[in-house]
């Protein structure tokens, strides 16, 4: 039960062993292909869909045990899992792409000791959601029940467990979460966020050049920037941008300053011809939105 894990510290997160370059089988539908992960044990690729219908589904991975992981033994026995996927329709024109940190979560990124803690000591149940953002995004899914919600987070993929459990125990809907690797890389110690979660949105609107995007995200990193880049360069294809604003005390703890990116913030604002609304809480944002998407062209 979900219940089980609210008492659990977030450290016990990165406990996971990684199985680098180790052969999968998925299978999709009657077909069962083998695929090989990367080097930090994830598997990221590209497959045709072989006729699944619109929606989510579970199909099944299978790979090494944990022993297996551990020991590197080919002798190991391997495991089958089941994994939730979601088929985009092609005929989408509406979706929603989410920040999570300080966006639906009350995280103070990315200030390293409060991220720490936050990330490792705190327990589930002490995380914050930010008020009305849940509520935010099932009044704008009323009228689009099937649009696709994205959640774009430089967080690790470790905390997918707690991060699914938080957003559905939140109410928050349904979506895939694109995250990143945690610790060192081949050219520093961590992974640039802002490059990661810029490849996404990139790799998102490529991918569904028909729907235009909601970007929801908050003035406490480079949401702002980004998403008026992506807007810039992807014209048409960004309707709104939604930003939560941080209070000054939350912009301290975020990144030093109380107003540390708002010039830049400013400034990246004129490039952009979407809309673009600020409030604190999805309660006070929503509105503006809904303003704001009834002043835009109607999505056909």
């Amino acid at each position: 039960m979900a219940d089980d894990f609210l008492g659990q510290r977030g450290w016990r997160n990165f406990l996971q062993l990684p199985a680098p370059d180790a052969q999968i089988r998925l299978g999709l539908n009657s077909e069962l292909m083998t695929l090989h992960a990367d080097r930090n044990g994830y598997l990221d690729l590209r497959v045709a869909n072989p006729g699944l219908e619109p929606g989510w589904h579970t199909l099944t991975v299978q790979g090494p045990s944990t022993s297996a992981a551990h020991t590197g033994s080919a002798d190991d026995h391997t495991e089958a899992l089941p994994v939730e996927v979601l088929v985009v329709d092609p005929q989408a024109t509406f979706g929603i792409i989410s920040d999570i940190d300080d966006t639906v979560i009350a995280t103070f990124l990315p200030r390293s000791l409060i991220a720490a803690w936050n990330s490792f000591v705190r327990t589930e149940q002490a995380r914050q959601s930010v008020p009305g953002m849940a509520r935010m995004y099932q009044r704008l899914l009323a009228d689009h029940p099937d649009a696709p919600v994205v959640y774009v987070s430089t967080g690790a993929w470790n905390t997918y467990p707690f991060l699914t459990r938080f957003l559905a125990r939140h109410g928050y809907p349904r979506g895939p979460l694109l995250l990143t690797d945690w610790g060192p890389t081949n050219t520093g110690w961590f992974r640039s966020g802002p490059e990661h979660k810029r490849a996404a949105l990139r790799e998102l609107t490529r991918d569904f050049p028909r729907i235009r995007w909601v970007l929801v995200g908050d003035d406490g990193q480079h949401d702002v920037e980004l998403y008026t880049e992506l807007d810039e360069g992807r014209p048409g294809q960004v309707r709104a941008i939604a930003i939560r604003e941080l209070s000054p005390a939350q912009q301290i703890l975020a990144h030093g300053a109380a107003s540390a990116l708002e010039q830049g913030s400013r400034s990246a604002r004129s490039r952009g011809s979407a809309p673009l609304v600020r409030a604190p809480d999805g309660d006070r944002l929503y509105p503006k939105l809904r303003d704001a998407l009834a002043a835009t062209d109607p999505i056909q």
